[in-house]
């Protein structure tokens, strides 16, 4: 998910524009972040009382967070902390919003597209489908689901995670009066979208109720306040691993050379044949055990590598 960092923004201060793709007429957006290159985004989209849509599919992996109000998709009623994930090519239901509805929409792999059909396309990953009210049908856990570990008072609702690249979406709250101290940064790529309340960070200030950012690897972020408490909903490309320390002017590249070292100090021999000959992989498949995963587009594009060895 190559896309610029975005930190902080406010879309509570920016206007809707109106949708003009096919299968988003009667609603309107706003751009919360975009990879040029691909299309990829996510949206906040406001669906008018009245919108509706025929069943159909995107070639992209796409999901929702209900915001405000309500939306019928098939006999199903999708109310506020609805979350869905649908797999690209994975047919869903005709979508009916009688009274207007407000939600988070993102589209992983292209721009947002629409192709009218009942039917699953052969390849959709069905498996892959969520579709969960995260206010209503899943308990808080502590936020050590991540490691190491954040300070107490930070909770996490696991919405769905890829067992492949690890990555995760999800809810968290901060309690009142949250406070972390140190610097932190992660391999992956990292978004949040507040839904409601304020919190602090060192580097960027306050983000309050419709903040957003969107966080390429490496960046330092922290010390983190939370006076009044904050709940806001989360994803990340692959795994999310906490790299603590306390040097708030560190770069991104002194970072990344941390993170090596990191993967030296504890995986020396996993180190070595990654810096095999200069090289970052072998000749030949990346992933024995899941031959195709190299070669979807998406992966590429997360993992920058758009060359190919001959034989």
């Amino acid at each position: 998910m190559a896309r610029p960092h975005i930190e902080p923004f406010v879309e509570l201060n920016e206007d809707f524009k109106k949708f003009q793709v096919s299968g988003f007429r009667g609603s309107h957006y706003k751009t919360l972040s975009l990879d040029l290159a691909t299309g990829a985004c996510t949206l906040k989209v406001r669906f008018d009382g009245g919108f509706s849509r025929k069943p159909g599919l995107s070639y992209s992996d796409m999901e929702l967070f209900v915001l405000t109000g309500s939306m019928k998709v098939g006999k199903e009623v999708y109310r506020e902390g609805h979350y869905l994930h649908v797999p690209a090519g994975m047919a869903i239901k005709a979508i009916d919003v009688p009274d207007g509805c407000e939600a988070l929409v993102m589209y992983n792999d292209s721009e947002p597209s629409f192709e009218e059909s009942d039917k699953n396309h052969q390849l959709a990953l069905k498996e892959g489908y969520v579709s969960v009210n995260a206010y209503a049908d899943m308990p808080w856990a502590p936020g050590n689901v991540v490691q190491p570990s954040v300070a107490s008072g930070c909770l996490l609702k696991l919405l769905r995670y890829d067992p492949l690249s690890e990555a995760m979406t999800f809810l968290y709250t901060l309690s009142p009066e949250f406070e972390q101290n140190n610097i932190s940064y992660h391999d992956c790529a990292e978004e949040s979208y507040h839904i409601w309340g304020t919190s602090w960070m060192l580097q960027f200030g306050d983000l309050p109720t419709g903040g957003y950012f969107w966080r390429p690897p490496y960046i330092n972020h922290g010390s983190f306040r939370c006076k009044k408490g904050t709940i806001a909903f989360g994803r990340t490309d692959s795994k999310l691993h906490n790299y603590f320390h306390f040097n708030p002017w560190s770069n991104p590249d002194e970072n990344m050379l941390r993170a090596a070292a990191h993967l030296y100090r504890q995986r020396p021999q996993m180190f070595q044949w990654v810096a095999t000959e200069g090289h970052n992989h072998p000749h030949g498949p990346m992933d024995f055990e899941h031959k195709d995963y190299q070669s979807d587009r998406h992966i590429l594009d997360i993992h920058g590598h758009h060359h190919h060895h001959d034989d």
